[in-house]
């Protein structure tokens, strides 16, 4: 072999080598490649899911505080129909004793004001307060219930309580029977 001939087994020799070099590298990045990829789709996985804990963790801390507060209303008010039913008892002793006032019978009229007494500090214990409502208060269309209408006494009077046909009572904060007035127009 000539020198010639040993000089080109040599180059191609090395350009075989460079060539396979070459195609390692390439392969050698795209594996890389594939490498980088498969974890950038591993974190965005890993994000997605970190999401979607945290969204159904806060979901599920809004469910208790609304089922606790829930909870809290019901037994706030869990006696409202009951006390509603018995609203109109203590309308009766009202009537009762405005009644018995006019007879001569101080004992009865002892007797029913303390039975009165006795169921209103029961309602009370239990939460039910009375609407404070007086004659020349403003009226208020939220806490109060115009049944009519009338003119006033005077100018002093207008828009404003002239009587209280029946009292008003509230459970807790809320209005279970708003107070029925005749306000002056």
């Amino acid at each position: 072999m000539s020198d010639k001939e040993k000089t080109e087994g040599i180059e191609e020799t090395v350009a075989a080598e460079n060539t396979e070099t070459v195609t390692a590298a390439e392969d050698a990045e795209a594996t890389t490649d594939e490498e980088i990829s498969e974890e950038d789709r591993l974190r965005e996985d890993l994000a997605k899911e970190k999401e979607k804990f945290l969204r159904l963790f806060a979901e599920f801390e809004n469910y208790k505080k609304r089922t606790s507060k829930e909870r809290i209303e019901l037994f706030r008010t869990a006696g409202q129909e009951v006390m509603v039913s018995l609203l109109p008892v203590l309308d009766d002793f009202d009537r009762a004793l405005k009644e018995l006032s006019k007879s001569d019978d101080t004992e009865m009229f002892k007797g029913v004001g303390l039975i009165q007494n006795k169921l209103k500090e029961t309602l009370k214990s239990k939460g039910l307060k009375e609407v404070a409502v007086k004659e020349g208060d403003v009226f208020d269309a939220e806490v109060h219930d115009a049944i009519t209408q009338i003119p006033a006494p005077s100018k002093k009077m207008r828009g404003k309580i002239i009587d209280v046909v029946e009292k008003g009572f509230s459970l807790g904060d809320k209005i279970i029977r708003h107070p029925k007035v005749v306000v002056g127009n």
